[in-house]
């Protein structure tokens, strides 16, 4: 038996819906328009230049980002061709890729971020007060397959 969303829930969901995209839309235009990228790459940037070395596995790459192996591999055959990241072959295992930044990449992540983070606030921190955000980050966390609401 279906269990249909009743009035209050259907008015939070499309809400919660049309705020996600928004937040999307406005982060993804300001990026492109400022520095040429999607939103999708500049988070693969941000993923290496936090990991150890500037590396991560494409696989654990992929998860991180909630991303499809297919999706990933297109995504960072456009960063290397941009000379941003580069794929290497693991000489342990050779069915593992390591997903690698580039110095060129690292510059171009910190050229965007300045812009990215203004963007960020306006779309979203500089709307909410601080207990909004608060509840906003706990629903957030409550949501992600691990619980993390730091």
């Amino acid at each position: 038996m279906t269990r249909w969303l009743d009035d209050e829930e259907q008015r939070t969901w499309r809400a919660f819906m049309a705020a996600s995209q928004l937040v999307q839309e406005e982060l993804d235009r300001q990026l492109q328009r400022d520095s040429g990228m999607p939103h999708a790459y500049y988070a693969m940037l941000v993923k290496l230049s936090e990991a150890p070395d500037r590396m991560m596995r494409m696989s654990e790459l992929a998860t991180e980002l909630n991303s499809s192996q297919s999706r990933l591999s297109h995504a960072m055959k456009r960063l290397e061709e941009r000379g941003w990241a580069r794929r290497e072959p693991c000489a342990a295992d050779k069915r593992v890729s390591w997903a690698i930044l580039t110095d060129e990449g690292l510059a171009a992540l910190t050229a965007a971020a300045p812009g990215h983070v203004e963007a960020v606030r306006q779309a979203l921190f500089d709307r909410l007060t601080p207990t909004q955000l608060r509840g906003l980050r706990e629903i957030c966390a409550s949501l992600l397959p691990t619980s993390n609401p730091s």
